[in-house]
């Protein structure tokens, strides 16, 4: 009784303290300047131009009463009920989220009020370390202390995420194509339910999960007495039509490019974390809207035949390494998930440049040849791997290397890992942008490690730089609300290549729309070949779920994955639609530049007329001759040495047989 009575003395003691510590935080916030909340967490983004081409926030703040009643109650009632009833932190809330989520073992709710989350919402970004938990806690306190309940909520409904659309005012005209003050209870109990999960519980991105939201909010809001239940009935009942217009700057893909812009701006280390230092920022992007709009276009126009397939797609200037153009999905409003930024694919052969640099590097040439034919690799442990080509299309001869690459030929690739070793192409990659590690596997050649759209772009960026391997970046310039420059980007420019070899592997890469190629095969790209008027480095990839297609030349870099989010297998017609899209966005980008937009040849390179397959100097016999570039003093002779007998431990069709 008397450990007891102790217990309770001190136990009251610890509680009286913390009392006094609470109502003494809140005086001292009481004392400090009023926070400027209404310009916080605005941004402004202008393209290439220096023309704002979109913002978040962008329309004038709404007040309270401008607000739909049902809207405010729906928010309330399914985010913070006892809003009006705290200062803040709701610790009855609190302590009952811990018990659910300690006794069933997982994170089942939450207990952030709104003041909590509206506190959140004034940070650049939503790090989980136990420093940015109590700047929030001591930011929800000075909102408190100074502004009232519904000052705080305003605020909170003129900033939260409904889907990508900030504010409640923007949501409502761009789902209903109305005011927020004109809001039904159906749309208001829809709306209300998007900020928990915004990419999910979106109406345009899932509807069926958009109205299982619905029917929560709106239970809750009859258990509270805010409507009743035929209200709630008819809410439900009711049929909604969304408006989602879209204007000739409101891209279906544009969002893409902001969130993009987001993501590095949460990286740049010279920004204050709290929108509350800076009023707001002005960000100057490299956004092109012709190139955003011309690709947006084309990927309307060849992809409409299956809205399932999914797209990403980007376009880069190489000379500096501005993005100038990007898409993460088909449309937004129905995905927001950035699959240029955020998904790691299979890159299939798109991977063999990288392969076939490191080659010439190491004394191969575009006449190197290596017997193309049916294959098995034994390695150690007796571990086989037998790769294929592309439709069990083998020559049964040796080919050239500007063959290999012309009909993305496996076996001459597979050939050529091996003999470099396994390694060579994992540090070769590393070189030249790629930081996904890969594991060094017979495999790697064809492409199978997953790696990220943007790590890819770098990587070709270098090929298009003339070895140069250039950051790949969005924003030019970051200021504050009254034009104070907070940030200004730094070229970042590294020679990780030879400039002769570069051109040699840029001109072998032209070879996948070339005519002289049509033999046994034909080059990948030649179905696009009628409308190319420009020189360009190309190279596709194919895996039995993603298609891929890289090109450039000095001017532009282009490159486009399309593929399903769940792995679904793909088609040929896919892989054929990515090309058209590539195809005529960089042609009708560059119609208005003179002349091929192509390299000068380096001194120490020269031209040989070849025949292309065998690589051997042509003669009058060769039906097919294509001049190809070779480093002074490596230029093919009469016959090229073979180099099939140097790889260990090959199987042919024939010898097992």
């Amino acid at each position: 009784m008397k450990k007891f009575k102790i217990f309770c003395k001190w136990s009251g003691i610890f509680l009286l303290g913390c009392f006094l510590f609470y109502v003494g935080l809140y005086v001292y916030a009481k004392m400090l300047p009023k926070l400027p909340i209404d310009k916080a967490n605005r941004f402004y983004f202008y393209d290439q131009n220096n023309k704002i081409f979109e913002t978040r926030n962008s329309q004038e703040w709404v007040k309270l009463e401008d607000i739909s009643p049902y809207l405010i109650q729906a928010t309330l009632a399914i985010e913070d009920k006892n809003f009006y009833h705290h200062k803040g932190f709701d610790f009855l809330r609190i302590m009952k989220a811990m018990y659910r989520n300690i006794t069933s073992g997982k994170r089942l709710e939450g207990a952030s009020t709104i003041s909590q989350q509206y506190a959140k919402n004034l940070f650049l970004d939503f790090d989980k370390t136990w420093k940015r938990k109590i700047d929030e806690a001591w930011l929800t306190i000075r909102l408190e202390s100074h502004y009232s309940k519904d000052k705080i909520l305003e605020g909170y409904l003129n900033t939260i995420n409904y889907g990508g659309i900030f504010g409640i005012e923007n949501a409502s005209n761009y789902y209903f194509n109305k005011s927020a003050k004109e809001l039904t209870i159906a749309e208001a109990s829809i709306l209300a339910g998007i900020p928990k999960d915004p990419s999910y519980y979106s109406p345009i991105a899932n509807e069926d999960a958009a109205k299982q939201r619905q029917k929560l909010i709106l239970s809750a809001m009859e258990k509270q007495n805010y409507i009743t239940e035929e209200q709630m009935k008819k809410a439900y009942q009711k049929q909604l039509t969304y408006h989602v217009d879209k204007t000739e700057t409101e891209l279906k893909m544009l969002m893409y490019y902001q969130d993009a812009v987001m993501k590095e701006l949460q990286s740049i280390k010279t920004i204050p974390a709290s929108f509350l230092k800076t009023g707001g920022l002005k960000i100057y992007t490299n956004l092109d809207m012709n190139a955003q709009k011309t690709m947006e276009e084309n990927i309307d126009k060849y992809l409409e035949y299956n809205p399932k397939l999914q797209i990403a797609s980007v376009i880069m200037d190489p000379k500096n390494g501005k993005i100038k153009a990007l898409s993460g999905g088909r449309d937004y409003s129905k995905s927001q998930f950035n699959r240029a930024t955020s998904a790691n694919r299979q890159v299939g052969s798109t991977m063999k440049p990288i392969l076939y640099y490191a080659a010439l590097e190491n004394g191969f040439t575009p006449s190197t040849t290596f017997t193309s034919e049916k294959t098995t690799f034994t390695f150690s442990e007796n571990k086989t791997y037998s790769p294929e080509n592309y439709n069990k299309n083998y020559p049964n001869k040796p080919i050239s290397m500007a063959t290999a690459l012309a009909y993305s030929d496996n076996i001459y690739a597979v050939k050529t890992h091996i003999f470099l070793g396994e390694n060579t192409l994992v540090e070769t990659a590393k070189r030249v942008g790629i930081q996904t590690k890969l594991k060094a596997n017979p495999s790697l050649a064809l492409g199978t490690g997953e790696i990220n759209l943007l790590q890819m772009m770098e990587a070709y960026g270098t090929f298009a730089s003339e070895g140069y391997k250039i950051e790949p970046f969005f924003i030019r310039k970051i200021t504050d609300s009254n034009g104070n420059i907070l940030y200004q980007h730094k070229e970042k420019k590294e020679n990780v290549l030879n400039k002769s070899i570069v051109y040699v592997l840029n001109e072998m890469l032209t070879s996948s729309y070339a005519k002289e190629f049509i033999d046994y095969n034909y080059p990948t790209c030649i179905n696009i070949a009628p409308k190319i008027t420009k020189k360009y480095a190309i190279k596709t990839g194919t895996t039995t779920t993603d298609h891929l297609i890289f090109g450039y030349n000095k001017d532009i870099i282009m490159g486009v994955w399309a593929g399903y989010d769940d792995n679904s297998e793909s088609e040929v017609k896919d892989g054929n639609s990515i090309k058209n899209v590539w195809v005529d966005t960089v042609e009708q980008l560059l119609k208005e530049k003179e002349g091929n937009c192509w390299y000068e040849i380096p001194k120490n390179v020269v031209g040989v007329i070849v025949n292309p397959i065998t690589g051997e100097i042509a003669t009058e016999k060769d039906k097919n001759k294509k001049m190809l570039y070779y480093i002074k003093g490596t230029e093919p002779t009469i016959t090229e040495k073979q180099l099939d007998e140097l790889i260990p431990s090959v199987k042919t069709e024939k010898d097992t047989n």
